[in-house]
């Protein structure tokens, strides 16, 4: 029996007045996936993820969610963009009940949720903190929970850690990764870092530059966690790196 799509994005098409940002893109994504999408600066990214929370409508084309038409009213859609964003007169417990009071999830559940992700972070400490008493990487670590607390039908990732360096950000791949194990959330990544894709995905989607088509996909099954030496991965990431030599 065919696994059933989480996410279809069918034949796709976005142009402002003459200019064509996106152009009859098509994927899809299965329950559970850990897509990343990667492709140059300006290429439609953004369009993308403005087109899935209807914040503008496309062209032609749809995207999908459980085979109904995406829509923020209906779906459980979460998000973190590179910005840390919690909201600084909540502590850590209360930011990662706001999405969850909203949605009405009884007081049980909700505390369940939350003392997971605080456990599954290692946020004890923090439970009580404001984000201006926590490190940056820390209050984004916050945001990453929160997001996933709400158990989304689709979780979409912006460039999260692009202001952050090198160790950091693998530290907070790891904590997504057991945030995305724990929870069985459907997650779209978006990156610039290769690296950072073939390190996180089950799937790796690389875009062309605008207007913005599907180049190639590649599938990353490697076991977890991820060691960036070893010559798979060297392989697969070399692989998606010619890709991106014809932008």
């Amino acid at each position: 029996m065919e696994e059933k799509a989480k996410v279809r994005v069918e034949n796709l098409t976005k142009a402002f007045d003459d200019l064509l940002v996106l152009d009859n893109v098509s994927f899809e994504v299965k329950e559970g996936d850990f897509l990343c999408i990667v492709g140059p600066t300006g290429c439609g990214k953004t369009t993308f993820l403005n087109l899935l929370t209807k914040l503008i409508e496309p062209t032609s084309g749809q995207i999908l969610i459980d085979g109904v038409p995406a829509d923020p009213h209906k779906h459980n859609i979460s998000f973190v963009f590179q910005e840390p964003s919690a909201f600084p007169w909540l502590t850590t417990q209360q930011n990662l009940e706001y999405g969850l009071k909203i949605k009405k999830i009884p007081k049980k559940e909700m505390e369940q949720r939350v003392n997971d992700i605080i456990e599954l972070l290692g946020l004890e400490r923090f439970r009580n903190a404001y984000p201006h008493e926590m490190s940056v990487s820390m209050e984004q670590r916050v945001v990453i929970g929160r997001a996933f607390a709400m158990h989304p039908d689709l979780l979409l990732m912006d460039e999260p850690y692009g202001q952050m360096d090198i160790k950091m950000r693998y530290y907070l791949e790891d904590e997504v990764i057991k945030l995305w194990k724990a929870t069985g959330s459907t997650v779209i990544f978006i990156t610039h870092n290769l690296e950072e894709a073939v390190y996180l995905a089950n799937r790796v989607l690389v875009l062309s530059n605008k207007p913005a088509s599907v180049k190639a996909e590649f599938q990353v099954d490697l076991p977890r966690p991820r060691n960036v030496s070893s010559p798979d991965f060297i392989e697969i990431r070399k692989n998606i790196t010619d890709m991106i030599k014809w932008w």
